[in-house]
């Protein structure tokens, strides 16, 4: 459930010293899983440096993500348009990787009235927006049937940021 209490399409966790987590307190950053209390799993060094060099290829130096969010989208999902600022660390880029089935990223304006453009993904894309479009809206399209060769029919997406 999100913090206005409608359901989500997509089914998210978390890997990293913290981890994104809604609920009735809100939108948030915490460094334990709400629904285990436990901390979450530890990031994986491939994750990570995946992340780092992303983001140096794209100009943004020194970037070491601390939080992953993990999000498996099955047909149908959708992830409408929002902003990410939920982190303390705003200059520090999003690093978004692609696996499974294909997807269409919207990818906004400053506001969420501006006409979003349509990015077409596929299994391995990496997309990397900082500096002057870190807090573009952004979202993804309803997700089509298929099944991919490695994942079958989902789509899975990690989200690597500087939360703290």
């Amino acid at each position: 459930m999100s913090a206005r209490g409608y359901p989500m399409s997509v089914a998210m966790s978390n890997c990293g010293t913290v981890g994104w987590v809604t609920d009735e307190m809100g939108y948030r950053y915490d460094s334990t899983d709400p629904k285990t209390a436990m901390s979450w799993p530890v990031m994986p060094s491939s994750f990570r440096d995946l992340g780092t060099a992303a983001a140096a290829e794209a100009g943004f130096e020194g970037f070491v993500p601390d939080a992953c969010l993990l999000s498996r989208y099955v047909p149908g999902a959708r992830l409408s348009l929002h902003q990410d600022k939920d982190e303390r660390d705003l200059e520090s880029p999003i690093v978004s990787i692609s696996l499974g089935l294909p997807a269409v990223f919207l990818f906004g304006g400053l506001r969420r009235s501006d006409r979003p453009r349509r990015v077409p993904l596929a299994h391995g894309d990496v997309v990397v927006w900082g500096g002057p479009a870190r807090l573009r809206f952004h979202g993804v399209l309803p997700l089509k049937d298929g099944c991919h060769p490695l994942l079958g029919p989902c789509r899975v997406n990690l989200s690597l940021r500087k939360a703290r």
